[in-house]
């Protein structure tokens, strides 16, 4: 009897069998990778504002603390956008013909609020709380980067459930004392820079991390999980 397939035919369907996995596990990645980019996330990405507001120049040259602008971020889920007025305690007596400022003095002037761009937004189903993040040693820069070196604010993390719950599930790697929350420049200890809690100087992060965990009264995620904490 007759082939009724030409014997190319085996060659071009273990072919077409291998191609087709290649393609799927190239565009897996591809997904993968664009899921994690800047162009998706928004990570590193500067939106434009009505005014160009510079961290690196209030928080970091000017040295003021973070809670002047954002007066509820020890005591409320939200960090708060600073009201017109507050940035008019200054600016009615400093830099009060420049330019770049004109939609601030418009704003105050006609007493309606700046329509900011939302750097760091979650999506609604995420309940995340400042205060308690605050209240437990967590740090301006370890969700918000070196926000005092930014002359434009940018996201700096994915915001990813999987970027928090790397924290979580360690959170010895990133609790500070609670008196150097706020400090922009704040290091981790090390032998070349020792930090002094209680007395004691840490030079392993690690070691104060798990001596602030009990101080602190914070449990690991891996020994409590509830996914209601985040998801209300």
């Amino acid at each position: 009897m007759a082939q009724i397939f030409h014997r190319s035919t085996n060659v071009i369907a273990r072919a077409s069998i291998y191609g087709a996995v290649v393609f799927i596990a190239v565009l897996t990645i591809a997904l993968y990778e664009i899921a994690l980019s800047p162009w998706y996330t928004g990570q590193h990405m500067k939106l434009q504002q009505p005014v160009p507001f510079s961290h690196r120049h209030h928080a970091g040259e000017l040295g003021i603390d973070c809670r002047y602008c954002h007066t509820s971020v020890e005591n409320s889920s939200f960090a708060g956008v600073p009201p017109t007025q507050t940035c008019m305690s200054c600016h009615s007596q400093i830099w009060t013909n420049a330019s770049m400022l004109e939609p601030v003095r418009t704003s105050y002037r006609d007493d309606t609020s700046l329509e900011w761009q939302r750097v760091n937004a979650l999506p609604e189903f995420v309940y995340f709380d400042h205060s308690i993040h605050v209240s437990k040693g967590i740090g301006c820069t370890s969700c918000h980067g070196q926000i005092a070196d930014m002359p434009l604010t940018q996201s700096a993390g994915t915001l990813y459930m999987s970027w928090c719950l790397d924290c979580h599930r360690a959170p010895e790697q990133n609790i500070r004392p609670t008196g150097e929350v706020f400090n922009p420049y704040y290091q981790q200890p090390s032998y070349t820079h020792p930090v002094q809690h209680e007395g004691v100087h840490y030079t392993d992060q690690v070691a104060l991390g798990r001596k602030l965990m009990a101080e602190y009264k914070i449990q690991p995620l891996k020994t409590l999980q509830s996914c209601s904490t985040c998801h209300r």
